[in-house]
């Protein structure tokens, strides 16, 4: 059964269209949790997957059983989690389950540490170099995305040795290439262009020969 469990939480977790639905829903969460007032909304969603599900798999198989009813699930969230946290995670755990998506709450938690940092100015901005950072290029690279962007950026870095030089940055589904890589082949795409062309102006001038 856990096994089982665990194969469709990762079926979940890999899913495009989980994750865009696990999205809205953090967003409302997260955005209505502000608007309301309610504190370290986030903390508690975190608490609940690490605490709650990560160290009781019995409880999340339940939570997450196909052959527990609705009205189970919203009772066994009223008798055991009601009582031991926010009013207002209960209510948003009850309405995962009303929709049927309790199954994406790990998924909602993941997105909710995404649009807290949004709520705070901060995002996430991949960069992938040929080879580490030093701490003066992570400053000044920071610095200059701060100044151009308009946020905070938080660096989530990796290394390819295949990108020679320079630098790949990637902000949400925008992508910055500065590598030496890409150059290089830019460069070979423009000159085996302008030879196409220039042999291909031969083949017209041997084809209409003058005085023809």
């Amino acid at each position: 059964m856990s096994e089982q469990l665990k194969t469709q939480i990762d079926r979940v977790l890999d899913d495009p269209g989980a994750k865009a639905v696990a999205s809205l829903y953090a967003q409302s969460y997260m955005t209505s949790a502000q608007q309301s007032g309610v504190e370290d909304a986030c903390g508690e969603l975190e608490s609940f997957v690490t605490e709650v599900l990560g160290k009781s798999p019995e409880f999340r198989s339940l939570l997450f059983s196909d052959s527990l009813s609705r009205e189970d699930k919203l009772g066994l969230i009223s008798r055991v989690l009601t009582p031991n946290c926010s009013e207002y995670f209960s209510n948003f755990l009850k309405v995962l389950v009303h929709h049927g998506r309790i199954d994406l709450v790990d998924q909602v938690q993941k997105e909710a540490v995404l649009v807290q940092e949004q709520l705070s100015g901060q995002r996430r901005v991949q960069i992938r170099t040929s080879k580490p950072l030093s701490e003066s290029s992570r400053s000044q690279i920071t610095d200059q995305l701060k100044n151009k962007l308009g946020f905070d950026p938080i660096l989530q870095e990796s290394v390819d040795e295949s990108l020679i030089g320079g630098l790949i940055i990637q902000v949400g589904d925008t992508v910055y290439d500065s590598s030496l890589r890409t150059r290089l082949k830019t460069l070979a795409g423009r000159l085996t262009e302008r030879t196409l062309n220039e042999i291909q102006s031969g083949r017209d001038r041997f084809s209409h020969p003058e005085g023809n």
